[in-house]
């Protein structure tokens, strides 16, 4: 495991001892770890592949490309 030195605000060192102190965590450095880790799970939610592909998939298709859904030939009902 990294470890790294950082320097915070006062304000978020407050918040940090107070969630501690109501149990939320069992100590500061797991508060730490913990809030850094949603942190980034938050920053990073989705990537480019991810927005390329469903943009393909929303927007990909050309109107002549386009079906009506009362002309599909197929049997299948689907709600």
């Amino acid at each position: 495991m990294s470890k790294i030195k950082v320097e915070l605000p006062d304000q978020v060192d407050s918040d940090i001892q107070r969630l501690v102190e109501q149990g939320e965590f069992l100590n500061r450095d797991q508060a730490v770890e913990d809030l850094l880790s949603r942190g980034i799970s938050a920053y990073n939610t989705t990537t480019e592949e991810s927005e390329t592909e469903m943009d393909d998939d929303m927007f990909g298709q050309t109107a002549a490309e386009q079906q009506d859904p009362a002309l599909r030939d197929d049997d299948e009902f689907g709600f």
